[in-house]
This record gives C-alpha cells, structure tokens and sequence, in this order.
C-alpha cells in the first residue's frame, strides 16, 4: 500500500466512468469501483495540494457506517477487498488498498438529502434571512450553532458546477415524487438520528450530513461517502460553545486558511503551506479515531 498521496488514480486499460472533485470512478463489469483519491476542493475548486491519508479516512469511515448502518437501509457496497475485483485491477493494488469500495451500479436520485441537527453553514445563513431553513420554520432567537428542537431534513439540488442548491420539501417532492421524496426524508433523520446518538457518546457532535440514495432495480439504498468529515460536520462537544462557529474535524480548517489569506475564490486555487496540509491530515485521522475506536 503506497504511502504517497494520491492526487490521481490511473488504471491503464481500466474503463474511467467519471472524475469527481475527490472520488475516480472506474467500470467493473456490471459494478463500479469507486476510489477516494487525497484531493481536496473548497468553495467549489479542487486545490492543488492533496491531504495525505484523506482519501483512506473516507473509505474506511464509511465502511464503518455502512457495516452499522446496514439495519435501517441497505446499501451499494459489494467489497472492499481489491482481491474480490475483476482481474484489471489486480496490477493496481498500491492505488487501490484501503481507499477504494467495488459496488453495484445504482439509479442515483437527484438530491442531497441533508440532515441538520444544528444551526450552521447554509442553513444559519438562510435563518438569518428568513427564520426558517429550506422552508422549516424554526423558533426566533437561535444563534449560530444553536441544537435545533429536532432534526430537519433539508435537501438540495445537486450541482453539475458551483455550489448544491437549497431546496424546500415540495420543490424534492416535485422532482423526485411524493412517496420516494417521503422515504428518503424518513431515511435520512432515522440515519442520522442513530449516528449522532452514537457520535456523542464518543465525543462528537455532527451537526449536519448529508446522504445520496438510489435505486438498484426497485430497492432503494444509500450510496456514495457515508458520514464522513468530508459530508459532515463533526465537532468536539467538550468544546461546544453555541453563539458562533465551533472548531471542527472537517475542511472547515481549511476553509478558514483561504479566508485568512483573502483568495478571490477564482482559479486558479492556492496551495496549501505544509502545515495547513499537515493538521488537516491529522483532523481527518483524529476524527475516524475517536468515531470507530481504532487507528487508521
């Protein structure tokens, strides 16, 4: 297993399906196999630097949840073992170990179906304007980072370019169908009902998350990341302080580096100084550490 970050896979010979901000996607007979690369993007733009590890962080996090989660839905994984592969990707082992799922084929619905137990990121802004969250009116008086009175389920359109954008209930219904639309929202709090419940009692708190279903023949599953720090945030609760942003175990660290430095968020992206690269790689380890109770 290579220890180099890994910016880019290249299979030879082995069907590239997509190539997404973090994830490369390969063809695998009738399955796909999915490989988390150490990329990194922020406000929409891949930077030029990956995060050692990262991509290893996010495979074995949602092999984690998918293992623990298998109870409330089923899922696309088929393994996680490159010797369960087709025999292309054998050659490929030292890009592939510890980083990459092979999975069924799934009809993914065109939604982000976001949980939010807290009022933060797009969501404090939206309350801030208008008192409520993807048209869920919420109690006056909430500060930033505030625990809502219950969870919400708050989807988004996924975007092709630029960022996701937040939708209301009825607007999901309308795309995707009242009764898958109902399904997918019951799903997504039952999910991260029992995430959060277990990620407190180790310490962390996850603010939001955000899940993709699809369809494979007439079963619905989850697929794709799985509360990861990537599609989630996770912060310490020793030091939960409502009333402002709390420190994280996501990108957020990152985030605040770009800010810091007054980029334009127009390409092209800066690069990250070592140790911004450094304490990011150690956030994500430190976050699948506390959460599954083992080392990377």
């Amino acid at each position: 297993m290579s220890s180099q970050p890994l910016f880019e896979t290249r299979l030879a010979a082995v069907p590239l399906v997509s190539r997404g901000k973090v994830r490369d996607i390969y063809e695998a007979g009738e399955h796909l196999v999915i490989v988390a690369t150490d990329r990194l993007s922020a406000f929409d733009y891949i930077l030029p630097r990956p995060i050692p590890e990262k991509g290893r962080v996010l495979t074995q996090m949602s092999l984690f949840w998918l293992t623990k989660l298998r109870d409330i839905v089923p899922n696309h994984l088929i393994s996680a073992d490159v010797a369960d592969y087709p025999a292309a990707f054998q050659p490929f082992r030292d890009q592939l170990e510890g980083r990459s799922m092979l999975v069924r084929r799934a009809a993914m619905l065109p939604l982000e179906c976001v949980a939010r137990g807290y009022v933060s990121g797009s969501g404090w802004k939206d309350y801030q304007r208008t008192g409520a969250i993807c048209g869920i009116n919420l109690p006056p008086g909430l500060r930033e980072s505030d625990r809502l009175p219950e969870p919400i389920f708050t989807p988004a359109t996924k975007a092709q370019a630029g960022h996701d954008e937040n939708i209301d209930f009825d607007t999901a219904a309308h795309a995707i169908g009242l009764d898958v639309a109902t399904r997918v929202r019951d799903l997504t709090l039952a999910i991260y009902k029992r995430a959060a419940d277990y990620a407190e009692s180790r310490g962390i708190i996850i603010a939001d998350t955000k899940f993709e279903f699809g369809f494979i023949a007439d079963e619905l599953v989850l697929a794709d990341e799985v509360l990861t720090p990537d599609s989630s945030r996770f912060w310490p609760s020793a030091g939960y302080r409502p009333g402002g942003a709390q420190p994280s175990f996501d990108k957020q660290f990152v985030r605040d580096y770009l800010e810091s430095i007054r980029w334009n968020k127009q390409p092209p992206a800066p690069s990250l100084p070592d140790e911004v690269v450094e304490r990011t790689s150690a956030k994500y380890r430190e976050a699948f550490r506390i959460l599954t109770g083992k080392e990377l």
